[in-house]
């Protein structure tokens, strides 16, 4: 096991200088000795790294978590076609055991390409972090989890998966980072992409004036399905609610609209994968999620 510098550091809102942290990164990405990358959590500045990677030299190896680390992991896959897991970051996996929706992330790592993995909506979710009540279980699960829909009925989605947290990926808009289009056409060939996304501290004016530049971009052109994470922000801006966003997306994308599903900043989370071929299903508020590695 390796540990980077800079995972000891912090000094005004960042572990590093920006050319500091691209080249512990670089390094790692292109280390054969180094299977796996998974950050101890977010880095609100992390964007900051993006124009001194050296993206061409990266090595196929797994990067996993959430939140702000979303924005590397969706730049890396549209920029490398490499396959990036979005799921808990390392801080999630200090308890003595995981809860069976977490523990998952090392079947789906595990899955060879050719194959298949299959995960199944969590029985309870976290309402609140309690760092002040550590548990032998990192997350206190009292929630019941009910996966919902627009619309109402059992629902069918199939495609690529890309997705994140739309406080930070929605910045790549306009970048040489964040151009989906050439992936969809270059490397998907076509293939609808499935959007998985979560909300972390966004109002819901601000979360539909991202998710409304998403659509302008062209982000969700060929889309097949959009999957929203449980959030604690959503906060409604004059009786405007994050529901009616939901129903506002399904009226002019004209494609199914799931919500309150295991992804973010409310555990647990599945892990998804930038670029599989998924096959996501919900019938009376239970959700499963199939993922095939193929190329």
């Amino acid at each position: 096991m390796v540990g980077g510098e800079t995972v000891w550091t912090q000094h005004k809102a960042k572990s590093a200088p920006a050319k500091v942290r691209a080249m512990e990164l670089d390094k790692m990405m292109r280390d054969d000795q180094i299977g796996m990358i998974i950050p101890p959590w977010g880095g609100e500045l992390l964007i900051e790294i993006l124009e001194y990677l050296d993206f061409d030299k990266f090595k196929s190896k797994w990067i996993l978590g959430y939140s702000d680390t979303s924005v590397l992991l969706l730049a890396v896959t549209l920029k490398t076609g490499i396959a990036t897991a979005h799921g808990a970051n390392l801080i999630d996996f200090r308890g003595d055991f995981s809860d069976p929706t977490t523990a998952m992330w090392k079947s789906v790592l595990s899955t060879k390409v050719g194959e298949s993995n299959l995960q199944y909506s969590s029985e309870k979710f976290q309402k609140e972090w309690q760092h002040s009540d550590p548990s032998p279980c990192v997350f206190h699960l009292t929630e019941r989890t009910y996966w919902k829909a627009v619309p109402n009925a059992k629902i069918m989605i199939q495609g690529r998966l890309l997705g994140g947290c739309v406080d930070v990926i929605r910045h790549l808009i306009g970048t040489p980072f964040g151009d989906v289009r050439r992936f969809q056409k270059d490397t998907l060939h076509g293939e609808p992409i499935v959007w998985y996304l979560e909300n972390c501290e966004l109002s819901t004016a601000d979360l539909r004036r991202s998710l409304l530049q998403m659509k302008l971009a062209g982000w969700f052109d060929n889309c097949s399905g959009l999957l929203f994470g449980r959030s604690g922000a959503n906060q409604p801006v004059d009786d405007y609610t994050v529901e009616d966003i939901y129903h506002e997306l399904y009226e002019e994308l004209q494609v199914p609209v799931l919500y309150d599903i295991d992804c973010g900043h409310v555990p647990p989370q599945m892990t998804f994968i930038n670029g599989a071929y998924a096959e996501i299903e919900v019938k009376e508020g239970k959700g499963s999620v199939k993922q095939l590695f193929k190329p």
